[in-house]
């Protein structure tokens, strides 16, 4: 496998078995990965991707960073998102996303081949404040990653847009709101664009350049979401559940110049966490942990879980 933005390829020692459970009546497909000569039960990780993002790219890179230090792993697609099943299609509900990773969770403990008391999760950007939740509140995780993580989707949004636009974007809600109660399909906008004035819900140029180059990765990526996954981004306040997490080893990984999921919320967050915790900081924005960074994001990940999972 070769990590996005690096120049350093990550192949997998080990095996990859294409995998699916069910989830309220929705199929989730995913990929379980052993290490090669594993001996007995083995630790194992979930690992979930951010906004929109489906497996396939880079998730499988960090993943396979896990299965070479002999870890079992698992990497999944959300409901109603890419090999996933779930309608309506492209709808990011962090609700439901964070019951998906604890049934993910319940599925890795079903493999015989893994040890069922030792399982670490992983999650960056949304899914980064999926495992801040999920760890607070599921305590079947025994040690958490959670990078450059969603704190809070209010104020994120407050920061992005505002005033007029805030304005109408709101009525934009509504509208769809009432529109699919008389069975119209659900409103949608585009994730990402070229052109930076564009109306999407990620704009700027580093997620354009992000997303669909993961995309040459993940086929299954669709540069589009509802408009209603927006209005349940500004429900959604994972950083609230980080002082539960404890016991349960905590890394935060954060980029200082991050707009995205902003910096100082991390860090402010993570003052909130009790012992044991690491805060782990990279110079730049919010994709530079995939990129320039991937080999330290990646590195220090495993060394969490190794120290905290194996033995």
């Amino acid at each position: 496998m070769q990590s996005h933005g690096s120049d350093v390829a990550v192949e997998l020692n080990g095996s990859a078995e294409p995998i699916e459970f069910i989830v309220e009546g929705s199929r989730i497909r995913g990929t379980f990965y052993m290490p090669a000569n594993a001996q007995g039960p083995v630790p194992a990780v979930v690992f979930a991707h951010g906004w929109s993002m489906v497996a396939g790219g880079d998730l499988e890179d960090y993943a396979a960073s896990a299965v070479n230090a002999g870890f079992a792993a698992l990497t999944f697609d959300f409901r109603n998102l890419g090999k996933s099943e779930g309608l309506p299609r492209q709808e990011i509900d962090p609700h439901r996303q964070v019951e998906d990773f604890r049934s993910a969770i319940s599925y890795i403990r079903s493999r015989p081949e893994v040890n069922r008391e030792k399982i670490g999760i992983w999650g960056s950007s949304y899914s980064g404040g999926h495992a801040l939740y999920v760890a607070a509140i599921d305590k079947r995780v025994k040690c958490v990653v959670a990078q450059v993580p969603t704190i809070s989707g209010f104020l994120a949004a407050q920061r992005r847009v505002s005033g007029d636009k805030a304005a109408a974007l709101r009525l934009a809600f509504e509208a769809d709101r009432e529109a699919r109660l008389t069975g119209a399909a659900p409103a949608t906008i585009l994730t990402v664009d070229a052109d930076p004035n564009a109306r999407v819900a990620y704009p700027g140029i580093d997620s354009y350049s992000y997303m669909t180059g993961e995309a040459a990765r993940c086929p299954e990526w669709v540069n589009e979401i509802t408009l209603r996954s927006l209005e349940l981004a500004r429900t959604y306040e994972p950083g609230v559940y980080i002082k539960r997490i404890a016991p349960t080893p905590l890394l935060m990984i954060a980029a200082t110049e991050d707009a995205l999921t902003p910096s100082d919320m991390q860090q402010e967050a993570f003052q909130q966490a009790l012992e044991p915790k690491k805060l782990m900081l990279v110079p730049g924005g919010h994709y530079v942990v995939y990129r320039e960074y991937f080999d330290k994001t990646s590195s220090a990940a495993t060394a969490w879980f190794a120290e905290h999972l194996l033995g």
